[in-house]
């Protein structure tokens, strides 16, 4: 018999529309209306919808295509992942600082182990009080993002909790009720139940999860599976024995994107395996590393999680090589029922390189770093040509820029050879509108002091 802990000393925290949430702080302009930020070309999907543009029916995983026809007055941004890492620094180190077992699931969610936390007791009033200062302590440390948090007896019952008064919001699941919140929730809130395997438990009548623990788990091994089967009779009665793991060292370089909706389109797949590749042989080069071989994760509907992998002869550390080979191990997949998540990683690290087996391969094409690690699937806006070989500036929505006379803004859109910047800052009230030639000279990325190269290198 699977068993539960005895108080509620598991706590899940998930930082709210993290992504939109980083635009409109470091953007005043954008604070209290729509952003969606994710792919802005015409493949590209959504990664995260502020809630102001939720109302209007955007949400993770639509094509930006139909966000833009749901909700064509939202700002549309690319993303910007440096910006997003820091936060979710920042939030992981508290969390740390807390309890020396913390499990990150991204970069915006993670498990904590309150058992190992300095509390005096785990009693309800005692972890609710924490759970509130926490919250309050990672809008400190983020300058003003919120948290929705949740505490249970299991990880399962956690999260499900931070859920239920997103966002700001605080549950703690006082033990011995775990049954009577869970059992007439609908059996969609169980990990692993999607849409196909709803249909067929509804085919058999089973809609809430008191109907679903009603089931044997022999007849649910028959309908979905014996894994599946065996995790769902669990959880219907609230019985998860999970624990809480913190990181171990880090033995492959990978990315991956999970999407609140199915991904169906074998060409977003392709696309988004791209960029990802893209991302992870930045972060190789950047240290210096290479690797033999390439991994793909994917997730499917129904969270049957499958993997595979192919093993180059020789080290590499080249994008294209990385992506070729995680689209030849997608092919070899039915993904038609759609899929959850996306990751490519590569493992069997060296600190060498040898000559790019397929060196004649197209590239992946020009990702800027901070539109990595989203539900990215376009391939972004064109770069302007011209008579020189030397690519220009890619001038995403949403990039942190810097004029020479006019300080620090951000992009607010370009195209035909004009950059059209919003001069303001998180420290700014709303700033003003300017247009330049998308090749002036006075014109630049701009990027945490951190980021930059140290004098002589």
């Amino acid at each position: 018999m699977t068993r539960v802990r005895a108080q509620a000393s598991i706590l899940h925290l998930d930082l709210d529309a993290f992504f939109a949430a980083v635009e409109q702080r470091d953007k005043p302009s954008l604070r209290g209306k729509p952003v969606v930020v994710g792919g802005v070309g015409g493949r590209g999907v959504v990664s995260t919808a502020s809630y102001e543009a939720r109302v209007y029916g955007v949400r993770s995983a639509m094509s930006t295509r139909e966000a833009r026809a749901r909700c064509p007055h939202a700002a549309f941004l690319s993303g910007r992942f440096d910006a997003y890492r820091a936060a979710s620094t920042a939030v992981m180190g508290l969390l740390r600082s807390c309890s020396p077992l913390v499990e990150p699931l991204s970069l915006d969610e993670a498990f904590v182990d309150l058992e190992r936390a300095d509390l005096p007791d785990l009693e309800v009033p005692t972890v609710t009080a924490f759970a509130e200062d926490l919250r309050t302590r990672v809008q400190e440390v983020t300058d003003g993002l919120t948290a929705s948090v949740g505490v249970a007896s299991s990880k399962f019952l956690a999260k499900i909790a931070s859920e239920l008064r997103k966002p700001d919001g605080l549950t703690v699941i006082t033990p011995g009720t775990e049954i009577s919140l869970l059992h007439p929730m609908r059996v969609s809130v169980i990990p692993g139940v999607g849409p196909a395997t709803v249909e067929r438990l509804r085919r058999i009548g089973v809609g809430t999860v008191a109907e679903l623990a009603a089931i044997s788990q022999e007849e649910l091994v028959r309908i979905v599976g014996k894994a599946q089967g065996a995790s769902l009779h669990q959880l219907a009665r609230a019985e998860d024995d999970r624990a809480v793991v913190p990181d171990r060292e880090t033995k492959s370089v990978s990315v991956e994107s999970t999407y609140e909706h199915d991904l169906t389109d074998r060409r977003q797949m392709e696309a988004i395996l791209g960029r990802q590749a893209a991302e992870v042989a930045r972060r190789m080069k950047g240290s210096g590393l290479s690797g033999r071989t390439v991994s793909l994760k994917v997730r499917l509907y129904d969270f049957t999680t499958l993997s595979r992998s192919s093993t180059l002869p020789a080290p590499t550390e080249e994008a294209a090589t990385i992506a070729r080979l995680a689209r030849a191990l997608l092919a070899d997949l039915d993904t038609s029922g759609g899929v959850r998540l996306l990751g490519v990683g590569v493992s069997g690290l060296a600190d060498w390189v040898q000559e790019d087996l397929f060196a004649d391969e197209p590239d992946a094409g020009p990702v800027p770093p901070e539109e990595q690690d989203q539900a990215e699937t376009d391939e972004g806006p064109e770069p302007e040509q011209s008579g020189s070989r030397a690519a220009p500036t890619l001038w995403a929505p949403g990039m942190d820029v810097v004029h020479a006379e006019q300080g620090r803004g951000w992009v607010w859109g370009s195209g035909r050879g004009v950059v059209t910047v919003r001069f303001e800052t998180a420290d700014t009230p709303p700033g003003p509108v300017r247009s330049f030639r998308a090749d002036d000279p006075d014109l630049s990325r701009w990027r945490p002091p951190a980021e930059e190269e140290p004098e002589g290198q």
